[in-house]
């Protein structure tokens, strides 16, 4: 699907706009946008709002053809909501039921003249993002491996966006970050709705480099020989059961000024986990093809950085591996040494996770980062704690770590992929207590995700960290089952907002 940005001004009015289809909004108490009362000359469209055709309520839609004195082809009547300042959940609901609405017409293209800077705490770039992200959703496919594949989307192939000449170069901008984030959480998604058989750790590597080559990153994979030479004993504890060689991926997009310190993101690649020898119930293990979707989302966030040639120095490390049980498998009760030097009890082979991520997050010191974040679908315990909603986000509690923790929520905010911060505190690392070795891997059902967090906390304390807890929002399980592309648009969010942070420094 193409998107572009349509300047409207004196001398091109809405009416005059040659489009297959048109699409103005109009409220619940009858009212209409600007645009829609520039195309009512013969009152058609206060005509179907007074007979109750469309209610006005937020993503109603109604498509009228052949409204007189319009040159487009078709009019779609998009409802925002009971008041006249648009609030940005209706904003959302009217951009998903626009493009499900022009998924079915019989036109090529549209022109959206919905009013994007009415949109109470919004500005114009959030509602072009909207826009964009909820066409390229609409449009998505996962039928990659189907013999058959799915109906093809039909309708309207290219959108443009109406703006006033003024809002001309700002939509343009808004526009090349909305079409770089869903090319990034595509990415993401391909890669996580992968099964296990094919996206192994050694796919997950060569989707690295095929990214790194076509954006000129830098790229580097450590295979087993060389985690043994710097003793990932935690790490590679977990590879033990599999017959899958580990890969440990480092990508750098070297934007920013050599001096500059960079941000590192470190996602979780458990292409599959079984549990290991703590072995998962068999209902819905098939979705453990998903525990990578952390790596799934660093590579994402890689994607539209790249696309969009950031100014700020980020590198991506990704520790990738099975989980399997067999005859070699590390056993509950088994101690294994870190490349920190720490010696862990794993009391259970099913929290993996933070046995892979504590070696990659001491690997991560040498690059002196100005920040770590960590992303990974860690615990089921935050499902419990957030559900679906909110991605869980941890942190130590300074200054530096509450600023940190504030960008990430402000991002979070922004994008409509949110975070909400969870607690990281001492009281609880008495949980991890191990009479046998330095820390246990598991702290018992209480406060499960928190203690998680804390387990990895004592691996970060050499620079400034974040961690999300991806469980419950990077994807959908049951009859809607899929990846959901976050927190894709949270970190590209974030490290948009960092550059910018870093350009006004400069200036």
């Amino acid at each position: 699907m193409d998107f572009s940005i349509k300047t409207l001004d004196a001398k091109t009015s809405v009416t005059a706009a040659k489009t297959g289809v048109l699409v103005v909004g109009v409220f619940e108490n009858r009212k209409l946008t600007q645009a829609a009362q520039a195309l009512d000359k013969s009152g058609a469209i206060s005509d179907a709002l007074k007979s109750g055709d469309i209610t006005g309520k937020p993503g109603s839609t109604l498509l009228l053809r052949g409204v007189a004195g319009v040159a487009a082809e078709r009019v779609l009547l998009i409802g925002l909501g009971a008041d006249e300042e648009i609030i940005d959940k209706s904003f959302s609901s009217a951009t998903q039921g626009a493009v499900r609405a022009l998924a079915t017409v019989g036109a090529a293209d549209a022109l959206v003249a919905l009013p994007l800077d009415k949109i109470k705490g919004r500005d114009a770039a959030w509602a072009i993002r909207a826009l964009v992200l909820a066409a390229r959703d609409n449009n998505y496919r996962s039928d990659v491996l189907k013999s058959k594949k799915d109906p093809a989307p039909t309708g309207v192939k290219k959108i443009a966006v109406a703006v006033s000449t003024a809002a001309t170069a700002t939509a343009k901008t808004g526009l090349a970050e909305a079409v770089a984030l869903a090319n990034g959480m595509e990415l993401s998604k391909d890669l996580a709705n992968l099964p296990g058989n094919i996206c192994t750790p050694t796919y997950l590597a060569n989707s690295a480099k095929k990214l790194a080559k076509e954006y000129k990153l830098g790229v580097e994979v450590l295979d087993r020989k060389q985690l043994e030479a710097l003793k990932m004993g935690s790490f590679l504890s977990v590879t033990n059961g599999s017959d899958e060689p580990p890969k440990f991926i480092v990508l750098k997009h070297l934007g920013g000024k050599s001096k500059d310190a960079p941000i590192v993101l470190v996602g979780k690649g458990i292409t599959f986990d079984t549990g290991g020898i703590s072995l998962k119930p068999g209902a819905g293990m098939d979705e453990m093809k998903y525990d990578m979707c952390g790596a799934a989302s660093v590579l994402g966030t890689f994607r539209a950085i790249a696309e969009l040639q950031l100014k700020l120095n980020v590198i991506g490390v990704i520790p990738t591996c099975e989980n399997m049980p067999s005859g070699r498998a590390t056993k509950p009760g088994d101690i294994v040494t870190s490349m920190s030097g720490q010696t862990i009890e794993v009391l259970n082979t099913d929290a993996e996770g933070r046995l892979i991520l504590c070696d990659a997050l001491t690997y991560v010191e040498r690059f002196k980062p100005a920040a770590v974040v960590d992303i990974a679908t860690l615990t089921g315990a935050c499902v419990v704690a957030l559900g679906h909603h909110n991605t869980g986000l941890f942190t130590r509690e300074d200054d530096a770590h509450d600023q940190l923790a504030a960008d990430l929520l402000a991002a979070g905010k922004t994008s409509g992929d949110t975070a909400w911060r969870m607690p990281v505190q001492d009281v609880y690392q008495e949980q991890l207590k191990s009479n046998f070795a330095d820390i246990a891997n598991i702290g018992g059902q209480p406060a499960g995700s928190v203690t998680a967090a804390c387990f990895l906390e004592r691996f970060t304390k050499k620079y400034t960290w974040a961690h999300l807890d991806i469980a419950g929002t990077a994807w959908r399980g049951g009859a809607t089952k899929g990846a959901s592309g976050r927190p894709v648009p949270l970190l590209t969010t974030f490290l948009l907002n960092e550059a910018k942070k870093s350009q006004k420094a400069r200036a």
